[in-house]
């Protein structure tokens, strides 16, 4: 199943879900059991998709979860483009938002980024859906609030401080794409990325001629041993992440 874009819905439903406005009441039942809304929906949507992918997130499964009939779903949530609008805007609810009043500017940017990281370490499904047209919903508006204060006060005008904000996480977000990617491979081969690299590096030593490849001999040589591996997670982020604030430094120096 291809992984949604964001926004892609009909907006005046998808606003009206996401921020609650005219949603339908179920008829009360009998008994202790729950009664049906939007934000139980949403919850099981959400722990369905961190146990099994975004994939394995389908009306009907939905519905099981919640225990319900996938038409009563219907009546709550107009469809799965929109579910995934909510599931998006409540993981942006939840997120913690580090108060960084005060601190240099390069520190308040490694924040908003951290805080994305482990969102998407958390939900490694929210990372493949894009997200170009914004959920638009409360959480995604506090959460946009809250990392533009990062950039606030540079002498950047807004629209190159919303540019700003969508470069760093734009980075984050390709970031741990690659990461999930990794975990995943991880899962489905029982070897971590360590491991593999040390079957897979001295099996390639014996095939590769140095002296035709000499750069993807040498280079490819020196970072798997430093790292252990042809890829470190960790090492990625910090390296790319740097990068990114040495690249708004020289745009935020000329603009103050």
């Amino acid at each position: 199943m291809t992984a949604p874009s964001a926004g892609s819905g009909d907006p005046a439903r998808t606003i009206a879900l996401l921020w609650r406005h005219s949603l339908p009441v179920a008829a009360p039942r009998r008994g202790p059991r729950q009664r049906l809304d939007v934000d139980t929906i949403v919850q099981r949507a959400v722990a369905l998709a961190d146990a099994e992918g975004l994939a394995a997130v389908t009306m009907r499964r939905v519905a099981s979860a919640a225990g319900t009939a996938p038409m009563t779903l219907y009546t709550y949530v107009p469809g799965r483009t929109e579910l995934v609008d909510l599931m998006l805007d409540h993981l942006y609810a939840q997120m913690h938002r580090a108060d960084t009043t005060g601190r240099p500017w390069r520190e308040r940017v490694r924040a908003v980024a951290e805080e994305n990281r482990e969102l998407f370490q958390a939900h490694p499904w929210a990372a493949s859906v894009s997200t170009t047209r914004p959920t638009l919903g409360p959480g995604a508006t506090a959460k946009y609030d809250h990392e533009l204060a990062a950039l606030d006060g540079l002498g950047l005008d807004d629209v190159t401080m919303d540019a700003a904000l969508d470069w760093v996480l734009a980075f984050v977000q390709g970031w741990a794409r690659s990461a999930a990617a990794a975990a995943a491979t991880e899962d489905e081969t029982a070897m971590d990325e360590q491991q593999w690299w040390a079957t897979a590096g001295p099996l390639l030593a014996q095939v590769i001629d140095p002296a035709a490849f000499p750069l993807a001999t040498r280079v490819g040589g020196a970072a798997g041993e430093v790292q252990g591996a042809a890829w470190d997670p960790g090492r990625a982020f910090e390296f790319g992440l740097s990068r990114v604030l040495d690249g708004l430094a020289p745009l935020i120096a000329s603009d103050r």
